[in-house]
């Protein structure tokens, strides 16, 4: 519990500075929008590639690994867009903040999870934490396009071919391609050194512009959705997994890692994509910030779930 702990303080502290960072008025908009601009197109890609390109994914139970999060993700994201499409005649105009809460609570934290789940599980977890990386990433950025393309701003001029186009087009998916053609066919020290040094500095610009996009107004006005989003991406994200991999029968240390990316928050690069795409990036913004808070009590105790399953199931 502690380690959980230790490994989520550092990002909430950085989500405080960039918050403080934009309210001094030391670093201007433009800038902020620049640095959105470079995590989205170049940092978290080279991150992904430097992930994928060296794990070792021969040595885990793929399949029903794979079947337990893809499941996961397309049931509750089939069961977002279902209630969404009961109250849209209700609230026609919120399309976008339906894309916020959409990210919040299908998308995962991959690097969140992979800070927990090292010191924890060691290398067997962060092979299959990568192997998380490679099914989770490619789905729900696929997804996410998608939803964003239909629900966001300027939706109705949004075609399926430019719904294809943004698909193919985002960097996210191809570093994911890019990462496990790498895998199979090896990579130089060199250029991998170049990339990991490069990846390593996505997290924390990311997490800055997070901060730097926090609106205190805007969390009062839209507590409602800040909790939906916070609550199914912290507890009916989570019970989903575990739901599944008991019907797969999944077991062991597979299971516990496919628990813990399921109860991480979501994505800081959620916030990126909701402001580059027409979403509700100040929603987005609050969304990823108080699911960092709320994971401070919600990780711990789905981490020791995970651990101890056998003893309920």
């Amino acid at each position: 519990m502690i380690t959980t702990l230790n490994a989520i303080a550092p990002i909430f502290l950085i989500i405080l500075i960039g918050y403080f960072l934009y309210r001094s008025a030391i670093i201007g908009e433009q800038v902020w929008s620049a640095i959105e601009h470079l995590c989205f197109y170049l940092l978290f890609p080279f991150l992904i590639v430097r992930t994928l390109s060296r794990a070792n994914l021969g040595s885990v139970p793929v399949v029903d690994f794979t079947l337990v999060i893809v499941v996961a993700i397309l049931g509750m994201s089939i069961a977002l867009i279902f209630a969404y499409s009961l109250l849209r005649k209700q609230y026609p105009a919120s399309g976008p903040s339906f894309t916020s809460v959409f990210q919040g609570a299908t998308r995962f934290h991959g690097f969140v999870a992979l800070a927990i789940i090292g010191p924890l599980y060691g290398d067997d977890g962060v092979t299959l934490t990568a192997i998380a990386l490679a099914i989770m990433v490619p789905l729900l950025n696929t997804i996410s396009v998608i939803v964003l393309s239909v629900y966001g701003h300027g939706a109705s001029s949004i075609e399926p071919t430019n719904i294809l186009k943004q698909i193919i087009k985002n960097p996210l998916i191809i570093a994911c391609v890019a990462g496990l053609i790498l895998n199979r066919t090896g990579i130089p020290d060199i250029a991998f050194n170049a990339i990991e040094i490069i990846g390593n500095g996505g997290l924390g610009l990311a997490l800055l512009a997070v901060g730097a996009g926090m609106r205190p107004g805007q969390a009062a006005r839209d507590k409602l959705l800040i909790f939906v989003g916070v609550f199914i991406r912290l507890i009916g994200m989570p019970a989903i997994v575990i739901f599944m991999a008991w019907i797969v029968g999944l077991e062991g240390l597979p299971r516990t890692i496919a628990i813990i990316a399921g109860a991480v928050p979501t994505a800081a690069s959620s916030y990126v994509m909701a402001r580059k795409m027409g979403g509700n990036a100040e929603l987005m913004s609050n969304i990823v910030t108080f699911q960092i808070i709320a994971s401070f009590i919600t990780l711990p105790f789905f981490i020791y779930l995970s651990d101890n399953l056998t003893r309920y199931l």
